[in-house]
């Protein structure tokens, strides 16, 4: 019988393994990438990031559309929200551009926040963005987060599933529903931007946004290296 020999880039290696409240979170390198495993369901890795980096651009973009033309009446400094820090791509893009202004971070998995702080695995990636003074984590449940939070933002970004109708977890549900987006539109300021990340288009998820009072509703499409493409679903806050 022939000998098999493996590739060791092939074999992923667990470089941590966290029980959590939701259940248990992995990070395991694979080669190059660092992959981030929730309840056995891939998440995210390092492969690419585009997407994620385009979620906050397309966040700016929408603001400067719906503020109008004139740049004297845009906002200064505008504040922003991401939901998730994964693997810190969209993190690390928003503290790049001097536009943003105070930027949280909310990250519910302890384990997370770990691997980015103090050196960790994924430092690599957002140590500059944490050391950012506008930068701030928030260690929380985004859904429970929506629903208690007094602070208010010009933008939120969200990324802490697969899409409105792939969660990670059952109770994340909720915030894809016409109570979650009126918590949503709850903390956005008038003419604040809600974008939220999958990886495929829901046009049930749009025409929940339009019921929920949301305006400029869209869907932009966005190439990955494979595979077909991402999407950010984007609307204008009823505010």
């Amino acid at each position: 019988m022939p000998i098999t020999t493996h590739d060791s880039h092939d074999i992923p290696e667990v470089l941590d393994r966290r029980e959590g409240p939701h259940g248990e979170v992995v990070l395991r390198r694979h080669g190059a990438l660092l992959q981030i495993i929730a309840n056995g369901c891939f998440l995210m890795d390092t492969s690419d990031g585009r997407s994620e980096r385009r979620l906050v651009d397309v966040a700016a973009d929408a603001l400067a559309t719906a503020d109008g033309p004139d740049p004297a009446g845009g906002r200064a400094a505008p504040h922003l929200l991401i939901g998730g820090l994964g693997v810190g791509f969209s993190l690390a893009h928003a503290a790049a551009d001097p536009r943003w202004g105070r930027i949280a971070v909310v990250e519910r998995e302890r384990a997370v926040i770990d691997w980015h702080r103090g050196g960790g695995p994924l430092s690599v990636l957002s140590a500059d963005a944490l050391a950012d003074p506008r930068t701030k984590i928030v260690e929380a449940d985004l859904v429970g987060y929506v629903n208690e939070t007094s602070d208010t933002y010009d933008a939120l970004c969200l990324d802490i599933d697969n899409g409105p109708g792939w969660t990670v977890t059952e109770g994340n549900d909720g915030l894809y529903a016409p109570s979650g987006l009126a918590g949503c539109a709850r903390l956005l300021r008038p003419g604040g931007v809600l974008a939220v990340w999958s990886a495929q288009p829901s046009p049930e998820f749009e025409e929940t946004l339009r019921n929920a009072g949301f305006q400029q509703v869209r869907t932009e499409e966005i190439p990955v290296a494979r595979g077909v493409p991402d999407v950010v679903h984007i609307g204008v806050g009823p505010g």
